[in-house]
């Protein structure tokens, strides 16, 4: 017998899991609708891009994929997401990578480049009224006209992202309903009013401006001098703001989201974290939609931010996925609220810490969740979070108004046991019978509670995937594939440059099918992308290894191309990435580097390579002794190769140039 959920009247429930019981005595907390209601909810989202998050998740076989996907987007079944955000790729490193433009060139348009499109169809596939939001991180250099600003020539700008949502409808039949506008240094009124003007000619007017994608400020003052651009943004979003919004901010009326938000480790304080905010993002901040940064953490762990993504799915070779707590912790949420409902305006904070919120359709549901998270139980990973006190209690909660009526409520819990490590996340307890439109919880530390009308929730489940497993030793991509499903061939992680599939339609000999970079200018980005282009692959604690590719300058000037091995850093550290580099070059030398950057230069001589023809380069890195063999014949061979200790394999050119490479194969002990 449990009492952990009480009437006031001192009657008892059994309920499905066996608790304490505890004392009566506690604070009264109205939900009423008497006095009106507060703002309308637009949902819980994940985020796909910022970059190249989900890389790993389109290379997982069946059923495996689908399951993941099922678990982010199917209704009443995991996560339940109501919001999917994505990058439009820029061509440029976004955090963990880089993701393919519609427009690599200015006469170029082409869309089924990337796997943001497979992905939002997947979420429509299974539900249809998920909210679409696209975001460019960066853009092709050719936008900026040669500066690393986007916005000085604002009708290039918009005419750029006008074009990728009209692609969204005409090649893939999604209707893009937001476009978020961000950039690091600071936002531009000219621009936005101008995205608004391209976007209403091009019959986009139910297309909505999400500014400034970044922070409250200066963008909440400048829309209450100007006019105009007040008329134009839709949305204030803001990323990462510690559940907290301005004063001027509310007083636009405009709907304020943390449109980016989370970006912690996936583990139970994680969870503690992502349930601290979905509650107090409202009753702090009044904020109506949540994002997570980002929605599956699908892409090598070593990367920066490893893991930081609702559940984990950084594994397509071996098939292993791991729906972590951050899933459950949505569902409290998103299998028991809609976007449209409303929240009511008796939410807040209780009295021994910890919040609760309430939403209604406005056709007699109500939902309530409660979350008593303490402090070190969900700490996100910015910004710093203050002190403050849980403690357990007893909280009576009392139905007035339109909802005075109700008779029984649906209830699901998750506990987090710190102590024990016996976690239990979303369990359908027994419901909860009301007298006089009352109830008593008796809450204890790190909980999430959710009390609904509602009765479709469901914890979806599948069988066990298979075990993980560490990254095969042996592999080998020969790129020969006539019509691919992605651009980009499965598990390369491309940190600088883009590499995409390419058929030689001149060449029907060996190298027909290929792998070609074909970024051939700096994007216009706020990360630091490198001066070289580069993609790792593999297992990033891979010591000693052989990497082996077959290669093929276009640039005769400057042309230079790599095979790598112990490869470092990636994402937005790439520029600093250390490791055993053999270069060739079109002016017929070869270098061999202990970095990207190429500064330590550890060999170097004739190699007599030229542009236009194809050579194999194999390098081999064994210990401190490393030595490397073009078509056949040993080159050079160095010791004393000391660090790094351990790194990926990788592939790349010596600046943003065209390359193509072939028959990759590497070999790790």
């Amino acid at each position: 017998m449990d009492s952990r959920l009480l009437w006031v009247f001192a009657s008892a429930v059994c309920l499905l899991l066996p608790l304490p019981v505890r004392s009566l005595s506690g604070q009264t907390y109205p939900l009423t609708d008497e006095g009106g209601l507060g703002r309308v909810f637009d949902g819980i989202g994940g985020l796909s891009g910022g970059g190249a998050t989900s890389r790993l998740l389109v290379n997982y076989a069946e059923p495996y994929r689908s399951q993941i996907l099922d678990y982010l987007f199917k209704p009443n079944f995991g996560a339940s997401l109501h919001i999917l955000k994505v990058e439009i790729g820029g061509d440029a490193q976004t955090t963990d990578g880089t993701e393919p433009s519609h427009m690599h060139y200015e006469n170029d348009e082409n869309y089924f480049r990337g796997y943001e499109w497979w992905l939002m169809k997947e979420a429509k596939k299974r539900n249809p009224n998920i909210t679409l939001i696209a975001l460019p991180w960066a853009f092709p250099g050719w936008v900026g006209r040669g500066k690393n600003w986007p916005y000085d020539f604002p009708d290039v700008t918009a005419a750029y992202v006008v074009n990728w949502i009209l692609g969204a409808k005409t090649y893939h039949d999604l209707d893009i309903q937001y476009i978020g506008i961000w950039n690091e240094r600071n936002f531009d009124s000219t621009y936005i009013k101008l995205l608004r003007y391209t976007l209403d000619k091009a019959g986009l007017a139910s297309v909505r401006i999400v500014a400034s994608d970044n922070l409250w400020e200066p963008i909440t003052t400048s829309l209450t001098l100007d006019p105009e651009l007040s008329s134009a943004v839709d949305v204030i979003g803001a990323h990462y703001p510690g559940t907290t919004t301005v004063p001027q901010a509310l007083k636009t009326q405009k709907k304020l989201w943390s449109s980016e938000d989370y970006s912690t480790f996936n583990d139970e304080v994680g969870g503690g974290c992502w349930a601290r905010i979905l509650n107090q993002n409202y009753v702090n901040g009044q904020m109506t939609a949540t994002i997570s940064w980002n929605l599956v953490a699908s892409y090598y762990e070593e990367l920066p931010f490893g893991r930081d993504g609702l559940m984990t799915a950084q594994e397509p070779w071996s098939g292993n996925y791991v729906v972590e707590s951050p899933i459950w912790i949505t569902a409290h949420t998103t299998q028991f609220t809609q976007p449209g409902w409303t929240y009511l305006q008796t939410v807040g904070h209780l009295s021994q810490g910890g919040s609760y919120v309430a939403l209604t359709d406005g056709y007699g549901n109500l939902t309530v969740v409660i979350e008593t998270m303490t402090h070190d139980h969900s700490v996100c990973i910015r910004p710093p979070l203050p002190p403050f006190n849980v403690t357990s209690q007893n909280a009576t909660f009392q139905l007035k108004g339109s909802f005075a009526s109700i008779k029984e409520l649906q209830v699901w819990r998750s506990h987090f046991d710190f102590k024990e490590k016996k976690h239990s996340l979303f369990e359908k307890l027994t419901p909860v019978k009301l007298i006089d439109g009352s109830f008593t919880l008796n809450l204890a530390e790190d909980e999430v509670y959710t009390l609904t009308t509602v009765r479709m929730g469901r914890k979806g489940s599948f069988p066990d995937p298979p075990p993980s497993a560490r990254f095969p030793k042996t592999y080998k991509d020969d790129f020969d594939i006539r019509n691919p499903p992605f651009s980009e061939a499965p598990n390369f992680a491309d940190q600088t440059g883009v590499f995409e599939y390419y058929i030689n339609l001149t060449d029907p000999g060996p190298h027909a099918f290929t792998m070609r970079q074909v970024v051939t200018q700096r994007p216009v980005t706020w990360a630091a992308d490198s001066d070289q282009t580069v993609t790792v692959i593999g297992d990033y604690r891979w010591q000693n290894m052989m990497v082996s590719c077959d290669v093929f300058m276009e640039n005769v000037k400057s042309g230079g191309v790599f095979v790598a091995a112990r490869v470092d850093k990636g994402g937005q550290s790439i520029r600093s990435a250390k490791g055993v580099f053999f270069w060739v070059f079109a002016n017929g030398s070869y270098r061999v580097t202990n970095d990207l950057a190429g500064k330590t230069v550890l060999a170097e001589g004739v190699s007599g390579t030229g542009a236009f023809d194809w050579y194999n380069l194999s390098l081999f890195v064994q210990g401190q002794s490393a030595f490397g063999v073009l078509d056949g014949r040993q080159l050079w061979k160095i010791t004393g190769v000391s660090s790094p200790k351990n790194g990926w394999a990788a592939i790349g050119t010596g600046s943003f140039e065209l390359a193509q490479f072939d028959n990759f194969n590497v070999l790790a002990e």
